[in-house]
């Protein structure tokens, strides 16, 4: 699954924001580094790793072993910094669901609820 540049742009705009929830100590990449990024990916599909200054490995090494470990996909590594993305199926079935329209509506997109109608102007005899 490679990711086209336009599927990248879109996710490192949304990584923008994100803080790192791995992180990469001077043990390396262990077991329990690989562990937690799983752990990770359970919950969302973008997530942050920081490799410490002090860490044994250099952050795009760390980036494509991690990718490999985890299955995933390298979207950047800038510094010591690097995003990488793995599709969720279920959470992308969760989001679809809460997304869904009304029963009656076809296309969810296209729905916009109705704002309630403004209250009935007061009626003026003889003007």
């Amino acid at each position: 699954m490679a990711l086209s540049s336009r599927e990248r742009a879109a996710l490192r705009a949304q990584a923008n924001h994100l803080e790192a929830t791995v992180s990469v100590g001077a043990a390396g990449i262990s077991a329990a580094v690989v562990q937690s990024l799983e752990d990770a990916f359970r919950s969302r599909e973008l997530v942050k790793v920081h490799v410490g200054r002090n860490a044994s490995v250099v952050a795009r090494q760390a980036a494509a072993e991690l990718a490999g470990a985890a299955h995933a996909e390298v979207v950047q590594v800038i510094g010591h910094t690097t995003t990488l993305f793995r599709e969720n199926p279920e959470l992308r079935a969760a989001r679809q669901r809460a997304r869904r329209a009304p029963p009656g509506i076809s296309d969810p997109r296209s729905y916009r609820p109705v704002a309630s109608a403004p209250a009935a102007l007061p009626f003026r005899a003889g003007r």
